[in-house]
């Protein structure tokens, strides 16, 4: 039996996301271009708006938590990464596959490529399940951070945490793993006003402190 009201009824169906933001009642939201605090064109036009993505009234983190600590992001990426790489080392080692092997001058990179490929998989699985039922990875439970859309506050969707995981793990894993890490992760030690690493960016996302 559905749960909605009746067409007319004034009612508004149930929000099943606690962290959703909500305006205080009797509050009438001003409008939006397009609800989103990214559009609009480039960075300071469009004059008015609270946001530097472009034009749009007040400020998209009312309501929120407070953004997150870019050392205890890290802290909590460090977490996910050791447990996802246990885990891709138990589905690999029984092949055989290792990182390279050398026999004399030779160096076997076919081995490499596909531990690089289920890293890949296993990385970007995860962090779209765990980000897009509940916020949290593992670490960023444990360390009380969490992710959220930067127009709503709630938890993002399937295609956005999807989005956020292809741009951290596919480079991770194919090509400048440490490097990419640093430089994804790390733009939150220098991004204002948001402290969006690359990825955020990508998705339009952000993470916050629950506690």
């Amino acid at each position: 039996m559905s749960t909605e009201p009746p067409p007319g009824s004034g009612q508004q169906p149930p929000d099943d996301d606690p962290f959703k933001k909500h305006p205080p009642p009797g509050s009438r939201p001003p409008p939006q271009q397009g609800g989103d605090p990214y559009g609009g064109g480039p960075y300071g036009s469009g004059g008015g708006g609270g946001s530097p993505y472009g034009p749009g009234p007040g400020d998209p983190l009312a309501g929120m938590p407070p953004l997150a600590d870019s050392g205890r992001r890290t802290l909590a990426r460090i977490i996910d990464m050791i447990l996802v790489g246990l885990v891709v080392w138990l589905f690999t080692w029984p092949f055989g596959v290792s990182e390279y092997s050398m026999a004399g001058a030779e160096v076997d990179v076919g081995k490499s490529f596909t531990q690089s490929l289920v890293a890949a998989v296993l990385y970007i699985g995860y962090d779209t399940f765990m980000t897009s039922r509940s916020g949290q990875t593992l670490g960023k439970k444990w360390l009380k951070l969490r992710v959220a859309d930067l127009s709503n506050g709630s938890t993002p969707s399937v295609q956005t945490s999807l989005i956020r995981a292809l741009v951290l793990w596919v480079p991770f894993a194919f090509c400048c793993a440490c490097v990419w890490t640093v430089i994804a992760g790390g733009w939150s030690f220098f991004d204002r006003p948001y402290k969006q690493g690359l990825h955020d960016k990508a998705a339009k996302t952000v993470v916050v402190s629950t506690g």
